[in-house]
């Protein structure tokens, strides 16, 4: 797995911010309500109160920057591809995340994210909510990530199980 450490920046701010190092610090994830938002371009627009602490950014640090500044290195880019390939077709993504904190620590979360939509069915960002993951899913998910973790698998069909419905009945935001 890499260690490689990102710089990232903030498209409002224009600071610079490092993607920290993982450690092996497991952050006990109580299940409180995360939401936060991005443009099309996966660039945060909101993020609620318990994702900026859990994570431990302030809301001036995060908003503007690429979502994967809480991208842990242990997840494989398939299921990032499959993500934005499901999202993007206006359809709902489900899948265990492992996220990467502001100090390094990392946590397990079940997310979905959806397209937010404006009154005529365009895209104009998306919407994703954390809960609690599932202890035997977690495990599942580790094993799977290290099988599949290397380039060659990025188009494993495992990634594509995480498409839930159609959007047909997704929110519309205007």
């Amino acid at each position: 797995m890499s260690n490689i450490q990102k710089t990232l920046i903030n498209v409002k701010t224009l600071e610079k911010i490092i993607q920290p190092e993982p450690t092996d610090e497991y952050k006990d994830y109580d299940g409180s309500t995360m939401i936060t938002e991005t443009d099309l371009d996966g660039i945060i627009t909101y993020a609620n109160r318990n994702f900026v602490e859990f994570n431990g950014y302030t809301r001036k640090e995060l908003i503007g920057l690429p979502h994967s500044i809480v991208r842990h290195p242990d997840v494989p880019k398939g299921v990032f591809k499959a993500m934005w390939k499901i999202i993007k077709a206006k359809k709902v993504w489900r899948g265990y995340i492992k996220n990467l904190c502001r100090d390094g620590s990392y946590y397990w979360a079940l997310v979905y994210v959806q397209p937010k939509l404006n009154d005529a069915g365009e895209h104009i960002g998306y919407i994703s909510n954390r809960k609690d993951a599932y202890p035997k899913s977690i495990k599942y998910a580790e094993e799977k990530f290290k099988e599949l973790f290397d380039d060659e698998h990025i188009n494993d069909p495992y990634f594509m199980e995480a498409e839930l419905y159609l959007g047909e009945s997704l929110g519309k935001f205007g």
